[in-house]
This record gives structure tokens, sequence and C-alpha cells, in this order.
């Protein structure tokens, strides 16, 4: 399917969303190398990497589970932008569990992470289980994982300080009329983070325009560029 969409004309970035990590193969994997219009981004929603938590979740994999296929994904694709989503305070959690989470954050580097709060949900199987987390901790533990990932994705944006890139205008930015807001292949609508086109003429762009920039600066998740060629689509 990826490949039959790839020879379709008119199409520009063809993403993965939502991927299972006990699924994924190398069939995608093979496809995404090879496909010019593939972006190099996958998500896949792991949820914890604490074994005795997934287990609590009915997650079917384990922390060695995740390992395996996110290091064959880097390896076939190396410069795939991977995201996921991981639930802090789930019944039972405990800080060792939290550790071992934070620890898979560092390890991998991630590109996008997104942490939600565990809510007690009537209906769901988990509300067997007792809510014994305080939301008070739950919300610490969340700001615990993101100040990591931010703390990540600063020295990795810094380092694109001076790269050129192709970026996607997506219309102007919400706080400044000069300025347009833009997306990299490697970040998906309304969920990443988002690049900041300044130093051009806003209305020579629409909302679907290809542009070629340079990235000049980096604030926190997002990134600065300015304009050094202009492709319509």
């Amino acid at each position: 399917m990826l490949r039959q969409l790839n020879a379709v004309d008119g199409l520009e970035w063809i993403r993965l969303l939502y991927l299972y990590p006990t699924t994924i193969d190398d069939a995608p994997l093979a496809a995404m190398a090879e496909c010019d219009k593939v972006c190099n981004y996958i998500d896949l929603p792991l949820q914890h990497a604490s074994d005795s938590v997934l287990r609590r979740m009915k997650r079917p994999g384990t922390r060695k589970n995740y390992d395996r296929p996110l290091d064959r994904i880097r390896n076939r694709v190396p410069d795939v932008a991977l995201r996921t989503t991981f639930i802090v305070g789930f019944p039972g959690e405990t800080d060792a569990d939290v550790d071992e989470l934070a620890s898979f954050v560092g390890e991998h580097g991630f590109d996008h992470v997104g942490v939600f709060t565990y809510s007690h949900e009537e209906g769901t199987t988990a509300h067997n289980l007792i809510d014994d987390v305080p939301a008070v901790l739950k919300s610490a533990r969340r700001r615990r994982v993101m100040s990591l990932q931010k703390q990540l994705i600063r020295k990795k944006n810094r380092r694109r300080i001076g790269q050129r890139a192709r970026i996607v205008i997506d219309g102007p930015a919400a706080d400044h009329d000069l300025v347009l807001r833009g997306r990299l292949s490697t970040q998906a609508p309304d969920i990443d983070a988002v690049v900041y086109l300044t130093e051009c003429d806003p209305s020579t762009y629409r909302a679907g325009d290809f542009a070629e920039v340079e990235i000049v600066g980096a604030r926190d998740y997002d990134l600065l560029a300015r304009p050094v060629g202009f492709d319509v689509v």
C-alpha cells in the first residue's frame, strides 16, 4: 500500500500514525526506507516501560520487547522520528516504575513524547483496580518525565541550527501576523512541535505550500527558520 501511495501524483507526504509496537515488522520499514514520499516518522503508543505496570494495563509488551523493535527501527531508518505516549499514575505504579520509565525515555531519545495522567474511568477494566496514586503525585510524575523530554529535545534542536530542511506551511502563527507556522516531515499536525518561519513576506505563502528553509534557532520543542527558497505545489 505504501509503495502504491508513493506513486500517486500530487501526494507529497505519507505518514504512519498509531502503530502497534509488538506487530511492526521489516515490511513497513523497508517501504519507508525505499519510498521518498513516506515520512521517516513512526508513532508507537507504548504507554509505559515498567513490566509490572504494562501487565496491569494488560499491554502485550515488555521493556525488552519494546527495546528490540525500537533499535530495529533506528537501524533500518537511521533518521526516523519516533513519537510515543505514556500514562503515569496507573494503579499500583511506584516510584521505581517511574524511574524505569525515565530511564527508558533517556535511553531511546524519542523525538516526540506525550505524557498523560491516569484517569479512573467507569466501564474500563482498570476501574476494578484501586486508584491508589494521589492526583498530586500523578502530576509530579508527569512533570518529571516531560521535564526530562524537554531537556533531551532542547539539546537535539540546538544541533539542528544551521541545517537546511523542507517544511510545509500550515498558516500564520497565532500570536504574530508576520510569522508563519509550518512543519518538518518529522512533525505531525496538531500533536507535535512546529517550525516558525520568520524573515519572510507571509503574503507570498499559502497553507499547503512547501518551502526550503534554514534552521536559525530553537525554542524548547519548536524551531525557528528563515526561507532560502520557495516551492509552490
